[in-house]
Parts: structure tokens; C-alpha cells; sequence
């Protein structure tokens, strides 16, 4: 019997990200697992107040809904530690991420994350 393999999709406020939330229903589908939908936004920022940004999380938290996923907003300074501590928390056994334009690897979520997890936690990057 194949192990369970609970899958994060991580996205932005942007309604673009669905396409990320459906890739990360074909992986539960396969790894058999849970799917969870996560924003970290960071501290201080309220993008609530930015009606094209909180729309975009409306529409992504129904897409989650949809599709039987949990979605969730944390807040953090330090989103690659937040994403650690979620992927422990909740077994996350594969992560997807939209590409990122990011170049530097000091700058780079996809690159701390790598370095971080990757041999726990399968990582698959989505080209833009």
C-alpha cells in the first residue's frame, strides 16, 4: 500500500494561483494525501485593505473550497520558517511553488526551502 503524502500548495494573492491549487489536486490524487493551501503573508501588511489583493485570497480561499482543500493565511517575517514549521506540522509530504523571478539564491524562497527540506519534502516548481 502506497504511504499517504499530504501536499502544500503555496500561493500568492493573485487569482493566477489557481492553476497552482488544481496541479496540487492531480499530486493528492496520486500521493493519496491531504491537500492544504497556504499564503504567508508577511507582518505588518494588510492586504485585506487592497481590494484587488483580498479579492484575490476570497477567490482563492472558494477555489480551495472547491476543490476540498484547506486553506490558510499565516503571518510571519520569516515565510521559509513558517513554511517549514507547516510542512512538520501537518506531514507535508510534497510542496508546490509558482516559479519564482527571484535570481539570488540568499533572496530565493524556492532555494532556502531547497536547502532546508528538500530531503524530507519533495518540492515541485511550477513555471510561470
Amino acid at each position: 500500500m502506497k504511504n499517504k503524502k499530504h501536499v502544500m500548495v503555496c500561493v500568492t494573492q493573485q487569482k493566477t494561483c489557481e492553476r497552482l491549487i488544481n496541479i496540487g489536486v492531480d499530486y493528492r490524487e496520486k500521493d493519496l494525501g491531504d491537500l492544504y493551501v497556504v499564503h504567508v503573508a508577511p507582518e505588518g501588511v494588510n492586504f485585506l485593505g487592497n481590494s484587488r489583493e483580498g479579492e484575490a485570497l476570497d477567490y482563492l480561499f472558494e477555489i480551495s473550497k472547491e476543490v476540498n482543500a484547506d486553506m490558510t493565511v499565516l503571518r510571519s517575517s520569516n515565510v521559509v520558517k513558517t513554511i517549514i514549521e507547516f510542512c512538520q506540522k501537518n506531514n507535508i509530504g510534497r510542496i508546490i511553488l509558482g516559479e519564482s523571478l527571484e535570481t539570488s539564491p540568499e533572496n530565493s524562497v524556492i532555494a532556502k526551502l531547497s536547502k532546508a527540506i528538500s530531503k524530507t519534502v519533495d518540492i515541485t516548481v511550477i513555471p510561470t
